[in-house]
């Protein structure tokens, strides 16, 4: 069985906190996750149909991409839709969890999803947002244990430049110190000053492999107190961001790469801006509404940009640029739900926890075709 703090661990691992846009409304909504959770319904939206569908299900916990509650609610009572959602789930103790912008900017997250569905290969961050630091660390190592402990940062994910796994240098040195009173010396006793042959092991974090990082070098080191160092390095880090940008297998007219979007998304229409005989390659896609990314998309070359919610003075912007646009709306974001089963399908087996993950079925789509 798992706790409702386990679970959330699990899944910011994957998409963290920290990489939500400023002022995005996420994280625990409602409820508590101080619980034994059995079961995690995921949905995109968390309306009262869902909430029922929840209730139905004997769902603990509900992970969601978009929030319930983005304003703040003056009252909480029957006479609102937030009010009357939030009643429910504290009356049938369902928390309720937002993972939005985190969700979209993270790495295999919605925008990537997106990404993979309509075939785009070579993809980059279209809206850099977030740049994750990288540290240099350096360890000093008996000579006896320097593999144990350069196989042990390998393992943890340190060592990563680029394309380029494992990369560490080493130099040899004696190193030197003195036990004190109450100590434990792996080498020689206290008050006797001893020198020992060792290595020096450097090599690059970055800043959410931090901890673990540093608890497997200390795990197997043989040092009682473990001497390192880690500094901010002015190597590029990863780069975290909305919207992707990339490239079709082959290029199709827009009329074409329209009916693509269409069966990629399963959805019934799509609104589309520009001449439907242009050919189309390079794609830039953004879960939800896009209207502020109409020019970036354009600026880095996009042939044609998939988007939601497209306004009707941008649409005339996009059309001025000679940019392409293809709308299949926002409810496309809905592909969220299937991946993050997935995600965490994998960190669930791997945690040995036993946890029921179910898509919500209830439609949220609140538009029609006639």
């Amino acid at each position: 069985m798992a706790n409702g703090n386990q679970v959330i661990q699990l899944f910011e691992e994957f998409a963290p906190k920290h990489l939500a846009v400023e002022g995005d409304k996420i994280g625990l909504q409602i409820g508590s996750l101080n619980k034994e959770v059995k079961r995690v319904m995921v949905t995109l939206d968390v309306l009262e149909s869902v909430v029922d569908e929840a209730i139905e299900k004997q769902i603990d916990l509900i992970i969601a991409h978009h929030p319930p509650i983005f304003s703040p609610l003056a009252q909480v009572n029957d006479r609102s839709t937030a009010g009357k959602i939030t009643m429910k789930c504290i009356q049938h103790d369902i928390a309720v969890y937002v993972a939005h912008t985190n969700l979209d900017v993270c790495s295999g997250g919605v925008n990537d999803w997106m990404s993979e569905a309509i075939g785009l290969r070579d993809t980059k961050v279209l809206v850099p947002t977030y740049e994750e630091p990288v540290y240099k660390l350096s360890v000093f190592v008996p000579s006896t244990h320097a593999h144990d402990v350069s196989l042990a940062l390998g393992k943890a994910g340190a060592g990563h430049i680029g394309d380029y796994a494992d990369c560490q240098f080493r130099v040899s040195g004696t190193g030197q110190f003195t036990p004190l009173e109450g100590t434990d010396p792996f080498i020689g006793r206290p008050h006797e000053t001893e020198q020992v042959d060792e290595v020096k092991i450097e090599t690059v974090v970055r800043e959410s492999q931090k901890k673990r990082v540093l608890k497997a070098m200390k795990d197997a080191h043989p040092y009682e107190e473990v001497a390192y160092d880690l500094m901010r390095d002015e190597i590029e880090g990863h780069v975290f961001g909305l919207g992707r940008i990339g490239r079709l297998e082959q290029a199709m007219t827009l009329e074409q790469f329209a009916e693509h979007v269409k069966i990629s998304f399963g959805v019934e229409g799509v609104r589309v801006v520009g001449d439907p005989g242009r050919s189309i390659e390079k794609v830039a896609v953004l879960g939800g509404d896009g209207n502020k990314y109409v020019s970036t998309a354009h600026f880095k070359g996009a042939d044609a940009y998939v988007t939601g919610d497209l306004y009707f003075h941008v649409a005339h912007d996009a059309m001025a640029l000679g940019l392409a646009v293809v709308d299949p709306g926002h409810h496309v974001e809905s592909i969220m739900k299937q991946g993050v089963i997935d995600v965490l399908s994998k960190k669930f087996e791997k945690a040995k926890i036993n946890v029921d993950l179910i898509q919500s079925v209830a439609n949220t789509n609140p538009f029609q075709f006639k």
